[in-house]
């Protein structure tokens, strides 16, 4: 089943200060939005009912313009029904935002990146932007219809990109996401599921094993207690973030990020990922709340746990950009670190995230409570994992660190 709903977008005001609307769909699990190209203030919209308030000057105009759109939206859904047709809330948007769909795979590329462009999820539209110039660059153009991506066609990008000295990943990298953008033609009815290439052509096999990036206890413990007498802002930033990651499940330095005082609650941190929108609740461990001491006065201002982005960081752009330049300066100080203590990898905040799944195995913990990825195949997998497990099972698991 599909829901749909209207929301006031209060995480990215406009110049004017006005929230923008969006009808917001979830399919699956998957949520995605269509923007309503309006807007309203904060005090106009009753956020609890999702809807504008009584003394809303455009109230009557709004709730219009917002139920034509919900009734366009079911009444597609109701016609992909009646034609037995199956859609996903990536293909709704498409089809409902695009009444004159778009036909070659430079068209359809570009609709995409738009969409992402919209939802606000500037990092996937980068990488699938850099996709679609690779391609482009490889291929001359692309206007070309999807009936043209053959298998011939993928073996000679493969070559090209192999050429040009991209490692075996990479590749598997932008072919998934080529992949990705082939079955959401197919969903809209831009090509026939029997000129999908990709089942001859197996992306699977673009994969390779990388070098473990896990480190011993006895290590992080070095570097969790590391002394230095040059002990900068961003050398004792790195060491608390590194600390906390490694305490706080492998949390990730996106996630990191954007944790404030609300996400802790009951002696648990409680967030959503935001790269797969899974809820996570862990106990806080004594170690992780000691890293975020120093930092107490920087919650009282901005309300952050730490002091990565402020109240100044308002537009998308603004928070990736600082996010850049922070963890560019943390991993720096990290690298320096692990040098001096003689640890035999770069070291980075992932490698916390990593030895925090290597050691929880290490010490005997079911690899159905601890995958192997935090550092496995697939993130989506441990994901998957953690929603089964019984919070006693965690409590447990986590005494090992």
């Amino acid at each position: 089943m599909a829901t749909i709903d209207v929301i006031c977008y209060k995480y990215t005001p406009l110049k004017n200060h006005e929230l923008p609307l969006k009808i917001r769909i979830c399919k699956n699990r998957k949520t995605r939005y269509i923007s309503l190209n309006v807007s309203t203030k904060a005090e106009h919209w009753d956020f609890e009912n999702n809807r504008p308030k009584d003394n809303s000057p455009d109230k009557e105009l709004l709730d219009k313009l917002i139920a034509k759109k919900i009734s366009e939206i079911r009444s597609k859904i109701v016609e992909l029904k009646s034609e037995n047709k199956d859609f996903t809330s990536s293909s709704l948007v498409s089809i409902v935002a695009n009444p004159n769909p778009p036909k070659t795979v430079a068209e359809l590329f570009k609709s995409h990146i738009q969409t992402l462009k919209e939802d606000k999820r500037t990092r996937y539209m980068q990488s699938v932007q850099q996709v679609y110039n690779c391609m482009r660059e490889f291929n001359g153009h692309l206007d070309i219809y999807f009936s043209d991506i053959d298998t011939v066609w993928l073996k000679k990008y493969e070559s090209w990109l192999r050429k040009k000295g991209n490692a075996t990943n990479t590749i598997g990298l932008k072919f998934r996401t080529l992949r990705m953008v082939f079955n959401l033609a197919i969903e809209m009815k831009l090509v026939k599921p029997e000129f999908y290439p990709f089942r001859k052509y197996k992306v699977s096999r673009l994969h390779q094993n990388t070098a473990k990036r896990a480190i011993t206890k006895g290590e992080i413990q070095s570097i969790i207690h590391y002394k230095s007498d040059k002990d900068s802002f961003y050398t004792r930033l790195a060491i608390d973030l590194f600390t906390f990651s490694y305490y706080m499940g492998g949390i990730n330095f996106v996630d990191m990020a954007h944790l404030t005082e609300k996400n802790i609650i009951d002696n648990k941190l409680v967030y959503y990922r935001k790269k797969t929108g899974k809820l996570i609740s862990l106990p806080i461990q004594r170690m992780a709340l000691l890293s975020l001491v120093d930092y107490k006065k920087n919650h009282e201002n901005s309300g952050y746990l730490f002091p990565i982005l402020s109240k100044g960081h308002r537009t998308e752009v603004q928070i990736q950009n600082r996010i850049h330049k922070v963890i560019t300066k943390v991993n720096r100080e990290l690298k320096s670190i692990g040098k001096e203590l003689n640890i035999p990898i770069n070291l980075t905040t992932y490698v916390a995230r990593h030895s925090y799944a290597t050691i929880l195995k290490r010490a005997g913990v079911a690899t159905s409570v601890i995958s192997e990825t935090l550092g496995h195949s697939s993130e989506k997998v441990t994901q998957i994992y953690l929603d089964s497990f019984e919070k006693k099972q965690i409590e447990k698991a986590m005494e090992n660190l």
